[in-house]
């Protein structure tokens, strides 16, 4: 049965004194109603020790934004598998848009950044999605088979067992828009397609694949309800705790 997922990726915000209020109000909400689905926090670097010491005996779990192919090295400002397991992490977030926008990131070092994190146990949440240029020249099922073939080359049945999708659909990220219900599960349909080309129908039904893109309190439970979508990769609006622990009860 697949997993109920709702992960914040927190983006460049929160510093050290507002970060560590932000987790206590989601461990204290968590406390107050238990979740209906795994929740997993994305906090920047600065955070992931704090938040790691205070999600101790907490069903919360810690993943981080990004992460280098390389275990150590002259990489000025990444951050290696390594680092991020000795910080707590279970989960990382790998190619998200932001990432491939303003970084440069492209299907090959995305497939690098996911083997690299698959040999440290870290669980990798790989991010796919079409640009508002790519959906309305009619491409957005073209783009995703790319971007997942590219970013699973060489990936195992048995590593698939430990990779999360998550599909945003770039033009919504951000931007106040997002895909209605039925796009999104007319997507993430689609995805469970190009998964079964490539590995096996049991691996295409059993993995969770999340849609990110503007998912609030008002709008989740109608996403959610979708056949074919596990849960969200939240942005903005998992900088309030109230908003997001509400998101991740909407199942």
């Amino acid at each position: 049965m697949r997993k109920k997922i709702v992960a914040g990726n927190w983006k460049m915000n929160t510093d050290v004194v507002t970060a560590k209020k932000l987790l206590v109000e989601i461990i204290e909400g968590v406390k107050r109603n238990a979740p209906g689905s795994t929740i997993i926090v994305c906090p920047p670097y600065i955070a992931l020790q704090k938040a790691h010491e205070m999600f101790y005996g907490c069903v919360v779990k810690l993943g981080a934004q990004n992460v280098h192919y390389e275990d150590d090295g002259a990489y000025t400002g990444e951050i290696s598998a390594t680092m991020l397991k000795s910080a707590g992490c279970e989960f990382v977030i790998v190619g998200h848009s932001e990432r491939r926008q303003f970084f440069g990131e492209t299907d090959a070092t995305v497939n690098k950044r996911i083997r690299k994190a698959l040999q440290h146990d870290l669980s990798p949440i790989f991010c796919i999605g079409e640009t508002l240029e790519e959906r309305q020249g009619g491409s957005t099922f073209d783009v995703v088979r790319r971007q997942i073939a590219g970013g699973l080359a060489g990936i195992t049945a048995e590593d698939m067992k430990h990779i999360i999708i998550a599909y945003e659909p770039v033009w919504a990220i951000g931007t106040g828009q997002n895909a209605t219900p039925a796009q999104a599960e007319d997507v993430h349909s689609y995805i469970r397609t190009v998964l079964a080309e490539l590995f096996s129908d049991a691996i295409a039904q059993d993995i969770s694949i999340l849609y990110g893109g503007s998912v609030k309190p008002e709008n989740a439970r109608e996403i959610f309800a979708q056949k074919n979508v596990d849960g969200g990769l939240i942005g903005g609006a998992s900088l309030k705790a109230d908003g997001f622990l509400a998101i991740a009860n909407a199942f």
